[in-house]
């Protein structure tokens, strides 16, 4: 048995899970969790590939990575990392437990469908190796944006989210950036309109651009307009995802984010099931959902 099967086998046989004193919506956590994933996973056979040299209209496989169809990446496997933290130790963001759950998934392919990683970005790399986050101007990829979906169903401060985004990402600009987007996630949760949600979060944001001013590359201020452009832009989940996917560039991380966000807006059921049922390792997602959720 490899350590990833381990792992695994061992969680199931554990004792009573450590969960959150803060109450969590199994079907909202659910929603969110496999919008994010199945965005990624539509995303990944893309990346990288420029904006209308492809058209995504459904969950295919090989392309960039040559992964199986519905193989997800970093983006997910880093939430759920996140979010088996929370559990462990109780909804507090313990920042060393998840820099070694981050290990694990970097070293040993923990929470990636088959045990194995790839696609990992370099600060992410650097600052998981170093256990230092990056804080340099150009260390504002969106590797902790990817990862920051579970931060609102915890009730963090703004500090603890910031905490939690400088494992990798220790710049200004990447800890605001996840500060606005899990307060966007955590109000849409609630049923506050989109609109509102994005101003009050204090993100400079204007649905009305062209798409041809959309950019969608690493950079994390790129990244959250654009899944709020197509969350804005569209009415449904599967449009939203597919006009991530469809920026182009870093299509995987665009379309988790934007995944997210549109699986807070409408809910688990809106998910298209054929995409549900070819995801890989969604049998991981439930898991980690189920311990997240479960009452003491």
């Amino acid at each position: 048995m490899g350590l990833f099967q381990f792992f695994h086998s061992r969680k199931l046989e554990s004792g009573p899970v450590k969960v959150s004193p803060h109450p969590i919506a199994q079907d909202k956590l659910k929603a969110v969790m496999y919008g994010l994933a199945i965005g990624d996973a539509l995303g990944v056979p893309y990346e990288f590939q420029q904006r209308d040299t492809f058209t995504c209209t459904g969950m295919v496989g090989h392309g960039t990575h040559n992964q199986p169809a519905g193989t997800w990446s970093d983006d997910t496997a880093l939430s759920l990392a996140t979010l088996d933290s929370f559990t462990e130790c109780g909804g507090k963001p313990d920042t060393a437990d998840m820099l070694m759950r981050y290990q694990m998934w970097l070293k040993h392919g923990m929470y990636m469908p088959d045990g194995k990683t790839f696609d990992s970005g370099i600060t992410v790399a650097t600052a998981i190796r170093s256990g230092h986050g990056c804080d340099g101007l150009d260390d504002n990829g969106n590797g902790s944006l990817m990862r920051m979906a579970p931060c609102a169903f915890y009730h963090l401060t703004d500090e603890e989210i910031r905490q939690v985004s400088a494992i990798t990402h220790a710049h200004e600009i990447s800890m605001t950036a996840c500060v606005q987007y899990a307060r966007i996630i955590e109000r849409l949760l609630n049923h506050v309109p989109p609109y509102k949600t994005i101003t009050d979060s204090g993100f400079p944001f204007d649905p009305t651009i062209p798409r041809t001013e959309v950019k969608s590359d690493g950079f994390v201020l790129h990244t959250l307009n654009a899944a709020l452009w197509c969350l804005s832009n569209t009415d449904n989940y599967q449009d939203c995802v597919l006009a991530a996917v469809n920026l182009g560039e870093d299509t995987d991380t665009t379309a988790s984010v934007a995944g997210a966000l549109a699986g807070a807006i409408y809910g688990f059921e809106s998910i298209p099931q054929e995409w549900v049922g070819k995801l890989r390792g969604r049998e991981l997602i439930d898991m980690y959902v189920s311990e997240a959720t479960r009452k003491r």
